[in-house]
């Protein structure tokens, strides 16, 4: 069995990837503010402003996953310079000082596997994303860099969703009229779920994957390809 360390495994996306890695290995996934009780996954505490506590964590890891994110809209004349280094810590740095923390348990696996998440706004282009925009645009340079420098003992790709009905996007799809409206803009006609994304991140922490890395990897129902 391997091991796999989830960052932001307790809900939406994270909590199903969890979930769906723990029936054949074992699961080490964060909490921020509330505390979960889920299978035999081993559930710790992690807020990106304070180092990662890697003494609950295996000395040995296949597999890492950051989910954190925020999906904060407004226009740009409205946000301030501290607001966008705020968001940028949490989506880049929060990720940077957990990889930089693990990567001698990554590498002592082999061939080891690293997720972030990225998002169809970023290629898109629309208004009000600024703010998650640069953040999550500073991920797909992360990605494709680290996986060039750690090729080949460990990969690293990432998944650009569009709209998934998860808590973090629960203001944009809150009434019947919002979830609709979103759905017609995507070419399948319905916004993402959870395990629509988690099944694509359990794939590429998988042996099935050994060949897949550097990949910016959009799970969005066509939004980012098609005009329909």
């Amino acid at each position: 069995m391997k091991n796999f360390v989830v960052i932001g495994g307790s809900s939406g996306i994270g909590k199903s990837l969890a979930e769906n890695l723990e029936k054949n290995n074992h699961v080490y996934a964060s909490y921020n503010t509330h505390s979960v009780e889920s299978g035999n996954i081993k559930y710790f505490h992690y807020n990106h402003e304070s180092p990662l506590d890697t003494n609950e964590l295996p000395e040995v890891i296949h597999g890492l996953v950051y989910c954190p994110g925020a999906i904060s809209l407004k226009p740009f004349h409205r946000i301030t310079r501290q607001t966008f280094m705020d968001d940028y810590n949490l989506q880049v740095g929060g990720a940077v000082d957990c990889l930089q923390q693990l990567l001698p348990r990554l590498k002592a696996a082999g061939q080891a596997s690293v997720v972030l998440f990225y998002t169809v706004a970023v290629q898109k282009g629309f208004t009000f994303h600024s703010l998650v925009s640069a953040s999550k645009g500073a991920i797909e340079g992360l990605t494709k860099a680290l996986a060039a420098e750690w090729a080949p003992f460990m990969r690293v790709n990432c998944i650009a969703p569009s709209l998934t009905q998860t808590p973090l996007a629960g203001p944009l799809i809150n009434t019947e009229e919002k979830l609709e409206t979103n759905a017609r803009r995507h070419p399948m006609k319905r916004i993402g779920q959870a395990e629509d994304i988690s099944k694509m991140a359990a794939f590429l922490l998988s042996d099935d994957a050994s060949w897949v890395t550097g990949q910016i990897i959009h799970v969005d129902g066509g939004m980012s390809t098609l005009n329909i």
